[in-house]
């Protein structure tokens, strides 16, 4: 099967790096390609939760602490974050228009400057991921609960709660021409509209680590039993990185209280994992890649709060960094279109 694609009119980067990564990502092997027939599974009508349910596990920023998100359903359309410890503030919208940095992880925050919830990305890929469209996320801290199965607790309580169809159909929403992002270390993301009829959403992800994890390609297609497998994908961390947080760490705000432990996190050096890896296919451990598609290039897309995102999605060694500046993007240069 082709998995070729035209790049589109860039629209960050330079050209000439973008062509360049973009003959690197084509010549990369794809390790597995998972593909639907017809229907993706997902409800053709809006959606929302018929319960809540609570997920609890230690602070990710500060371990000592227990953490608990609480998934209900919502009113009013989109995903809206609760500080139920700042009963002044208003719920927080889950879009690109709250991101307050990327630099590590996604940060979302509005109005007061605490009311702000970290690393938001292994929740909120959930409302793509699951097809739900409406849904309030209520969170005693800032700091979100760390849990060692990744984000699978959370879509065990979104389960639930059981989703459920309002009277009006899903929106959907798409790129009105092909385009491609460029980031400054030879990564790039293209998006392409969906071919005629569809509303389906294909990601083609290639990432190339400088280490164990090396070169991992997957192409599939978003469905429920595909998301619910990514989502099982921890996200990883050098050997470096580990011991900079068990030695010096303590020196930084961000890296002192860290909840990880190789159970809850992918550690891999040069030659070898220091976690045992999940999701193999054959002797490859496609954990990295998976952690990548279906939770850190999904929850870019969710942020996308028009509609549910459909087309194709290509992506190579992209991060949060260049993730947040291609959503940014396509609402600056208003590149997105509502499908009917």
């Amino acid at each position: 099967m082709d998995f070729s694609y035209p790049l589109g009119r860039i629209m960050l980067g330079d050209t000439q790096a973008v062509r360049l990564a973009n003959e690197r990502f084509h010549a990369q092997e794809v390790d597995l390609v998972d593909l639907c027939e017809g229907e993706t599974g997902f409800s053709a009508r809006r959606t929302t939760l018929g319960g809540e349910r609570s997920v609890t596990g230690p602070g990710t920023f500060y371990r000592r602490g227990k953490r608990t998100l609480t998934f209900g359903p919502s009113e009013d359309y989109g995903w809206w974050i609760d500080r139920t410890d700042l009963p002044e503030q208003l719920r927080t919208h889950v879009t690109i228009r709250n991101v307050w940095t990327s630099a590590r992880n996604i940060v979302l925050r509005s109005g007061n400057p605490h009311n702000y919830l970290r690393m938001v990305e292994h929740i909120i890929a959930l409302r793509l991921g699951m097809g739900v469209d409406g849904v309030v996320i209520s969170a005693n801290a800032g700091d979100p609960p760390l849990f060692d199965r990744s984000s699978m607790d959370m879509v065990e309580a979104v389960e639930q709660c059981e989703i459920v169809e309002l009277d009006e159909p899903a929106h959907y929403v798409t790129v009105k021409e092909p385009v491609t992002f460029g980031g400054g270390r030879g990564d790039f993301l293209t998006f392409l509209p969906p071919e005629k009829g569809e509303k389906k959403l294909r990601l083609d992800v290639a990432i190339d680590f400088d280490s164990i994890i090396g070169k991992q390609r997957i192409v599939f297609d978003l469905t429920p039993k595909t998301f619910r497998n990514g989502a099982f994908a921890r996200t990883n961390a050098s050997y470096a990185q580990m011991m900079t947080v068990k030695t010096v760490g303590f020196l930084f705000a961000d890296m002192r209280n860290l909840g990880y432990t190789p159970d809850n996190i992918l550690i891999h050096g040069r030659n070898k994992f220091y976690s045992e890896p999940r999701m193999m296919h054959g002797e490859k451990a496609l954990e990295p890649v998976w952690h990548r598609s279906a939770l850190d290039l999904l929850a870019a897309l969710a942020l996308i709060d028009t509609g549910r995102f459909v087309g194709r999605v290509v992506s190579y060694r992209a991060g949060h960094t260049l993730d947040m500046r291609a959503i940014g993007s396509l609402y600056l240069n208003r590149l997105l279109t509502p499908i009917t």
